[in-house]
C-alpha cells in the first residue's frame, strides 16, 4: 500500500490547473461556507523568510452555488473529491454537510475547525463535529489547529464525537511587518503561517495524535520533498497533503510521490505505508494501528 498525496485546502484551484489536480490521489477544495463570502481585504499574501502568510478569509460562493455550479465541473476531472467546509456555528457545518450528503462524487468532507483568518464558532470542535456527523454519513476529517496546548486531547474529543479521521495541521497565526514602515503587510494584519517553518510543529502534532487515537491522519505542513513526507508518515500520517510548495512548484505531487517511494526503499521499507508510525513505535508510545486507519 502507498501513501496518498493530496493538496492542502485552498492551495490549488483544480479548475484553473486541472492537470495538477489529476496528479493527486484526491483533490481537496477550498473551504466552503453556507453563505457566499467576499473574504478579507487585501493584501492577502505575504512572503516570509521560511514560508508565507495568507489571509483569504474563506472567500467563496456559498454551499448552494458550489453544489450546483462548481461541483459538477470538478466531477469532470475524474479525481477523488474531498470538500472542505467551514462556518461560524454548528448549524453552519451541519447545513454544508447535509447539502453534500446527497452527492456521490464527494468522497469525504474535511471540517475546517481552525481557520485563523475568521472569527471562530462559539461551540467546541467536538460539538461542531457532532453536528456534522448527524447531517451526513460521509467520512469526516477534522482539521485541527496546532495552536493548542494538548492537541491529543482535542483529537480524542473529535473522534469520540464522530470524526473518522484527522487533518493535521492547519496554519499558525502569524504577523509580518514592512521593514521600512513597520506596518503589517497583510490587510487584516495577522494571517495563517505555512511553509517549511511549520514542519516541526506539524510533525509534533501528528506524532501526538497518532499516539492518542487510531484513525487515518492526513499530515501537512511544510512538505517540499519526499523525505518531509516520509517523516510525517513515520510520525503517524497515512496520507500527506502539499500546500505552500504548490505555489512555486505545481509539479510537486509527482515529484514528492517519487521521492517518498525512494526514501522509503532506502530505509528498508517495501512500500511507503509500511513506514507509518515508525517514530511512534520507537518512542514506546504506540497504539495498535489498525488496517482501517490507513484509508
Amino acid at each position: 500500500m502507498t501513501v496518498a498525496i493530496l493538496n492542502a485546502s485552498g492551495c490549488l484551484d483544480a479548475l484553473v490547473a486541472p492537470e495538477v489536480a489529476r496528479s493527486l490521489d484526491a483533490f481537496v477544495t477550498k473551504t466552503i461556507t453556507p453563505e457566499p463570502r467576499e473574504g478579507n481585504p487585501p493584501v492577502r499574501f505575504a512572503e516570509t523568510d521560511h514560508g508565507m502568510l495568507n489571509s483569504i478569509g474563506l472567500q467563496g460562493p456559498g454551499i448552494d452555488a458550489f453544489a450546483d455550479e462548481y461541483l459538477p465541473r470538478l466531477e469532470e476531472l475524474d479525481v477523488e473529491l474531498w470538500v472542505s467546509v467551514g462556518g461560524f456555528s454548528a448549524a453552519d457545518y451541519a447545513r454544508c454537510c447535509e447539502r453534500l450528503d446527497e452527492r456521490p462524487s464527494v468522497a469525504a468532507v474535511e471540517l475546517n475547525l481552525s481557520c485563523p483568518n475568521v472569527e471562530e464558532a462559539p461551540e467546541t470542535a467536538a460539538e461542531l463535529v457532532a453536528a456534522a456527523r448527524q447531517a451526513t454519513k460521509k467520512p469526516l476529517y477534522a482539521k485541527l489547529s496546532p495552536a493548542q496546548w494538548d492537541i491529543a486531547a482535542a483529537a480524542r474529543a473529535v473522534v469520540d464525537a464522530g470524526a473518522d479521521g484527522l487533518s493535521l495541521v492547519n496554519t499558525l497565526r502569524g504577523l509580518a511587518l514592512d521593514p521600512q514602515t513597520l506596518a503589517p503587510l497583510l490587510g487584516r494584519a495577522v494571517g495563517g503561517y505555512s511553509g517549511p517553518g511549520l514542519r516541526p510543529v506539524a510533525l509534533g502534532c501528528v506524532f501526538a495524535c497518532a499516539s492518542a487515537v487510531d484513525v487515518p491522519i492526513v499530515g501537512m505542513g511544510g512538505v517540499t520533498a519526499g523525505l518531509d513526507a516520509l517523516e510525517l508518515v513515520a510520525a503517524g500520517a497515512s496520507s500527506v497533503a502539499l500546500g505552500t510548495v504548490l505555489f512555486s512548484d505545481p509539479l510537486a505531487p509527482g515529484r514528492v510521490r517519487r521521492e517518498l517511494a525512494a526514501e522509503a526503499v532506502a530505509r528498508g521499507f517495501q512500500d511507503t505505508l509500511e513506514a507509518r508510525a515508525t517514530a511512534v513505535v520507537r518512542s514506546g508510545k504506540s497504539l495498535e494501528i489498525s488496517a482501517n486507519s490507513t484509508a
